[in-house]
């Protein structure tokens, strides 16, 4: 194990020797000296792994020291120790990016504890999670054999993300592949959960989870208040991974209040799970009743072209008169104009914003090869929606929404998977296209691989035609034709898709905020 080097720079250095004895038992190296100029001159001819800095110096003063410090070795951590409690002292310290901050007289165990928080920070925190999950692994497992209700799957979902995130920042891939196969398992579980109960759901006396086309009766419209200005913000295919990637950033903001869960209808696709949140009605329904916004998977046209239209009509139909103001946002245009005029918002009581970049990032990673190096799995898709969002308009719409004092929604229509595995299929040329689901006539699958609806009106499904069935993938299967397999199979695999049945696509993070 290498020693590590420890500069401590202090005009009464002579007073400290029982520090530096101390850590020297404890095998550190250090290297001592009376002044800044002193030290400037060391740090160019050495390499340290630590410096402890006084503040109160004759010549050159700490902060002065700690500025020098940081412009030739910026990443070398400075723990500045001080006789001062001025709050002036300390802020200039902790602008100027100190690693600690120490008021003399300081004792041998707060000079170790500094050590061990800047230099083992990252061992001690692996070690720790390691441990802390090898304990959880079995009561994950447990729970996966014996889980039998949605809440009981949300709850695990959650947990599992909670350690993929934890277990993501240490260097203990071991760990990482254990949790890997849970998901796996998980998966493997839900899609059974999902076959068992879907339909039973739709039936009389069924008890279904708050579901897409419940979502706005039961969950959204109980935060609204009139005159109490809210912002309800979709945005299209964000897994609830992601969304934990995004919240320390909104939460300097805004103040969770409630964070929950609902299920996305299946398919999980825009066309059907986004349209039945602002119609409030289930596929069937919209296209019997609303023939002239609904369209078909093989109709010619875009398929959520009327979600204003069909918000309007529910609202309607609940006898709810708000002032609102519908905005979708495909472009980065579109959004910093609305985050420019965003103060033409606080006279509504709900502004709903739909905004598409992560849909776009996902499907343009089938097609592009940046994104394809960029988001190669679920850490890098998670970094790079963080990324994205912190450079977004979104962000300034929704700090421009806390500065007037709007409640805040976040949720969005359905989730996404990384899909790895081929399922062979057989249809006729009027199949639908999706990767994770396919409806038509006389479609030939893999009995084992798919969830098959063949009467879709028991689901509240439409039919292109009369024999028309549905079948959606499990797991991190997608599918593909027996024609051109090989090429098909290497262009799409690996890639984000939804449209089937997994976790990740079918159970949505819900959150409620208020303004800070």
């Amino acid at each position: 194990m290498m020693t590590i080097k420890i500069l401590w720079v202090d005009d009464e250095i002579d007073l400290l020797k029982p520090h530096i004895l101390f850590l020297q038992k404890k095998n550190y190296e250090v290297k001592t000296c009376k002044s800044g100029t002193e030290a400037l001159e060391l740090i160019e001819e050495e390499n340290f792994d630590i410096i402890f800095l006084d503040e109160n110096m004759p010549g050159l003063t700490g902060l002065e020291t700690l500025t020098e410090i940081k412009e030739r070795r910026e990443t070398v951590p400075v723990v500045m120790i001080t006789k001062s409690e001025e709050e002036y002292i300390m802020e200039e310290a902790i602008g100027s990016k100190i690693a600690d901050y120490l008021i003399k007289p300081v004792n041998p165990n707060q000079i170790l504890l500094s050590l061990k928080k800047n230099l083992d920070h990252s061992r001690l925190i692996s070690e720790k999670t390691t441990s802390n999950y090898q304990q959880e692994f079995r009561k994950i497992a447990m729970e996966l054999s014996q889980v039998n209700s949605y809440e009981e799957w949300v709850s695990l979902y959650q947990k599992l993300i909670y350690w993929e995130i934890q277990l993501e920042e240490i260097e203990d891939s071991g760990m990482f592949e254990i949790l890997e196969s849970q998901k796996q398992e998980a998966n493997n579980q839900f899609f059974k959960f999902i076959s068992k109960n879907y339909e039973d759901w739709f039936q009389q006396g069924g008890e279904p989870p708050v579901m897409s086309h419940t979502l706005f009766k039961k969950k959204i419209l109980p935060e609204i208040k009139p005159g109490e200005p809210t912002l309800l913000v979709v945005v299209d295919n964000l897994r609830y991974d992601q969304w934990k990637s995004l919240e320390p950033i909104i939460t300097t903001h805004y103040k969770k209040e409630k964070e929950d869960a609902y299920f996305s209808i299946l398919p999980t696709a825009t066309q059907y799970a986004r349209n039945a949140i602002f119609s409030g009605m289930m596929p069937s329904e919209m296209e019997k009743l609303f023939p002239e916004y609904w369209k078909n998977d093989t109709e010619e046209g875009g398929k959520n072209l009327h979600e204003s239209d069909f918000l309007r009509e529910q609202l309607k139909r609940l006898g709810k008169d708000l002032r609102y103001e519908f905005h979708k946002i495909t472009s980065l245009k579109a959004g910093r104009k609305l985050a420019d005029n965003f103060k033409s918002q606080k006279s509504n009581d709900l502004t709903v914003v739909v905004y598409n970049f992560v849909d776009m990032l996902s499907h343009s990673k089938t097609e592009m090869e940046v994104i394809k190096e960029l988001a190669s799995n679920d850490k890098s898709y998670r970094s790079l929606t963080q990324s994205w969002f912190k450079n977004s308009p979104l962000l300034d719409i929704i700090q421009k929404a806390q500065q007037q004092g709007f409640k805040l929604i976040i949720t969005t229509d359905h989730g996404t998977i990384n899909v790895k595995n081929p399922s062979k299929v057989i249809g006729d040329k009027n199949t639908s296209l999706n990767l994770r689901y396919k409806t038509g006539r006389s479609l030939t699958y893999e009995n084992k691989e798919v969830f098959a609806i063949e009467n879709p009106k028991s689901v509240h499904l439409p039919t292109i035609n009369m024999s028309s069935s549905y079948i959606f993938a499990k797991e991190d299967l997608f599918f593909a034709y027996p024609n051109n397999f090989n090429h098909y199979v290497s262009y799409y695999r690996n890639t984000y898709q939804h449209g089937g049945i997994s976790l990740e696509e079918v159970v949505i993070p819900f959150v409620v905020l208020n303004p800070k």
